[in-house]
């Protein structure tokens, strides 16, 4: 059972997890960013070397109970690469100052005022960890302002493609496949 301070497994988590196992290899060095309860990482661990991160305490003792290497970091802060795979279910949720909550969980619901915030941030710095030829996983939600965050990761020489979807009530979740353009 999750803490109140920890993100449960939810649908958005089930899709980044199928996403990833279909093609994470046994040689690969994976990163999750984010890991919440560390359920993701738990089941690639199996399967590929993985290491998680999260800057809420209680998501890291989570994640580490359930056997997984993790340490407290803001996105990639401190984080020495390279990975082969890394994977990012991020804060998408557009939320606006008035409406924010003083808690943990609030970290992992927060994308700020277009649901974009982090997601951005971590684009910026993910090139830093990424090994050549390295894949990222993101998901997003059509809650949050899509044109932007495909900006962003055209400006940081990303191309990608939808590797799956999932649509449920007023939303479409969706795993970008991203990786470097041979410029970028």
């Amino acid at each position: 059972m999750n803490p109140p301070q920890v993100y449960p497994p939810a649908e958005d988590t089930f899709l980044l997890l199928g996403a990833a196992t279909s093609f994470v290899q046994p040689t690969d060095r994976v990163l999750e960013v984010g890991c919440g309860s560390g359920f993701i990482a738990a089941q690639l661990a199996p399967f590929a070397r993985v290491i998680a991160s999260d800057i809420n305490p209680h998501a890291v003792r989570m994640a580490r109970e359930a056997g997984v290497e993790t340490v407290r970091a803001d996105l990639l802060s401190g984080i020495r690469g390279p990975f082969d795979v890394i994977l990012f279910n991020p804060p998408y949720l557009p939320t606006h100052p008035g409406d924010r909550c003083a808690d943990w969980l609030e970290y992992a619901l927060d994308g700020g005022g277009d649901g974009t915030e982090v997601t951005r941030r971590f684009i910026a710095q993910v090139g830093d960890v990424l090994a050549p030829g390295g894949k990222v996983l993101i998901l997003v939600s059509s809650l949050s302002h899509l044109p932007r965050i495909h900006d962003t990761l055209r400006g940081y020489g990303f191309e990608w493609v939808t590797l799956a979807e999932y649509r449920m009530e007023g939303e479409t979740l969706s795993v970008l496949l991203c990786t470097r353009t041979p410029s970028g």
